[in-house]
């Protein structure tokens, strides 16, 4: 009996140990919980019946380009599949930086959506209307959409420094006010009707022969430096500048941050205004490099609400964002070759969505271990018990009521 007990409490204290850890790395969080997406997906697909091994063989295929030939069984390598990925993840690890910048200053940026909006739509505008001079048409379009898109987000910070409103509730109005006014004004542009623009200039675009050759005539563009220069700033900002401690300051303890001589409230405009110009430059890369004409946004593209999920799953880090971007971005470009195997599209969806529900029980989890050393704390600092105080009793040290009132009744008679 003695030995199962020891053992018990040796298995509590190594489960202890590991969910200790898990906690207290962000990066092993990350691993586990998109594992553990996979695995649910993955009974989701056994459950309707489909073959699991369609969705790996696809993720296979678009990350490598490699795939075997339906008849002859020879394997094939398109690296298509390769710049296609890349495509469909520099636009997330972008709207992701956006998000976790404005994160490490302790705010929630929802409004990356509306910004990679903007600036998609001025990048557009300043197609057709900047001077097309090859080698700076690009440059001034790119610059246009950063800093329009830095403006945007510096108006909620700005609201939020100054009036104290909230940046959740502005982000959201701004976002649909971004969506509309872009509808509106992009259909200004001659030739445009409901939903396309004229072809733009080729010195605008970000196209990069070079790397479509390589990429077997893929979208691959100019964009992938643009994005992996923006990954470098981001963490050249955020730890190794006096502006970076000061928004991570600001960030940690406002109060406290306040109190040593940083100004927060321009630490909270300057936050939302380069998120902002990170979700800007995200929408020029999909403007000038993905597409050879404007488009009129009917809807949303999605980029910034699922940056909020990539700076999640990134912990708000520069390379855990770049990681959770591809990451993402893999799972959307492997959607039509999922198709192809009989696997629905959607579950990349749900992955996604069970990746931010099990990162978002993390909270939950440090919750109730603090709760538990807390009550170790308390109990460890607890004073002694008296001797011979009540405390000291157990339950089968008290005297029984009836007994106890036997004792003083015979008390009483020899008394008398």
């Amino acid at each position: 009996m003695h030995k199962e007990q020891k053992e018990q409490k040796e298995n509590h204290k190594l489960s202890a140990r590991i969910l200790e850890v898990f906690t207290n790395s962000n990066g092993l969080v990350s691993i586990a919980v998109v594992i553990l997406g996979f695995l649910v997906a993955t009974l989701i697909i056994v459950a309707i019946g489909r073959n699991p091994s369609g969705m790996y063989s696809a993720i296979f295929q678009n990350i490598s380009g490699f795939s075997v030939h339906p008849r002859t069984g020879a394997w094939i390598w398109n690296p298509r599949y390769i710049g296609e990925w890349l495509v469909s993840s520099m636009p997330l690890v972008l709207c992701g930086l956006s998000m976790g910048f404005a994160a490490r200053t302790g705010l929630f940026n929802i409004g990356a959506e509306g910004q990679y909006i903007v600036g998609l739509t001025v990048a557009q505008f300043a197609a057709f209307y900047f001077p097309p001079v090859p080698g700076f048409h690009a440059v001034f379009a790119v610059l246009a959409a950063i800093v329009a898109g830095a403006i945007w987000g510096g108006i909620v910070g700005y609201l939020k420094a100054r009036f104290q409103v909230s940046e959740v509730v502005a982000t959201i109005m701004m976002n649909y006010i971004a969506l509309y006014l872009s509808r509106y004004l992009t259909m200004k542009i001659p030739g445009s009707n409901t939903f396309r623009t004229p072809d733009f200039p080729e010195t605008v675009r970000l196209t990069n022969h070079v790397m479509e050759t390589i990429s077997n005539q893929s979208r691959l563009n100019n964009g992938l430096f643009l994005t992996i220069a923006a990954i470098i700033l981001y963490w050249i900002i955020m730890e190794k500048t006096r502006l970076g401690y000061s928004l991570r300051a600001t960030g940690f303890n406002r109060d406290a941050a306040r109190y040593g001589g940083i100004g927060v409230n321009t630490s909270i405009t300057t936050a939302m205004a380069i998120a902002g110009a990170f979700a800007g430059l995200a929408g020029a890369i999909v403007s000038l490099g993905s597409f050879s004409h404007g488009r009129v946004l009917a809807l949303q593209d999605g980029f910034g609400f699922d940056g909020i999920a990539v700076a999640l799953v990134g912990n708000s880090n520069a390379l855990g964002i770049a990681m959770a971007g591809l990451l993402f971005g893999m799972l959307r470009s492997a959607q039509p070759l999922m198709q192809s195997r009989q696997i629905p599209r959607e579950i990349t969806v749900i992955i996604m969505g069970l990746i931010v529900v099990f990162i978002s029980l993390r909270a939950g989890v440090k919750l109730i271990i603090e709760w538990q050393m807390k009550e170790k704390a308390r109990k460890a600092n607890a004073p002694p018990p008296v001797p011979g105080s009540a405390q000291t009793l157990t339950t089968t040290e008290k005297i029984p009521e009836d007994k106890a009132l036997g004792n003083a009744q015979d008390k009483r008679s020899s008394n008398d």
